[in-house]
């Protein structure tokens, strides 16, 4: 973790947030700007500032976080099948639009449609 890393002090507990998980490794927490009647974030707790940092030893955390988003969607309230689902958007660096150098992801969902012109959500429809 880096001390100046907001999602860094978030993990650490130095800034509050609305908690959806937590365990030694993951932590995922609410937007403060949702875009989408679900929309949070699920970041490693272990400072990695982007996709482009990512090591081989990191494949096992990207592992877990990829299997435990598809729960916690549900959790949080996005319908399961063909006709719900939620988006996963991972921007990375600052030509794709990355705001915190801190790799993330944001789950976004819930009935539609959502908000237009939001930060971190391109609509396809």
């Amino acid at each position: 973790m880096t001390d100046d890393c907001i999602f860094c002090k978030i993990a650490k507990g130095e800034i509050p947030s609305r908690k959806v998980y937590e365990d030694d490794e993951i932590l995922a927490f609410h937007d403060i700007n949702p875009s989408a009647p679900v929309h949070f974030l699920v970041i490693p707790k272990k400072h990695i500032a982007s996709m482009q940092d990512l090591a081989a030893a990191d494949v096992p955390l990207l592992g877990r976080m990829q299997v435990l988003i598809p729960r916690l969607a549900l959790e949080q309230g996005c319908r399961p099948g063909p006709e719900g689902g939620f988006r996963l958007i991972a921007n990375n660096g600052a030509d794709g639009g990355q705001e915190v150098p801190h790799l993330h992801y944001h789950v976004v969902g819930g009935p539609r449609p959502w908000k237009r012109n939001q930060p971190g959500v391109v609509r396809s429809d």
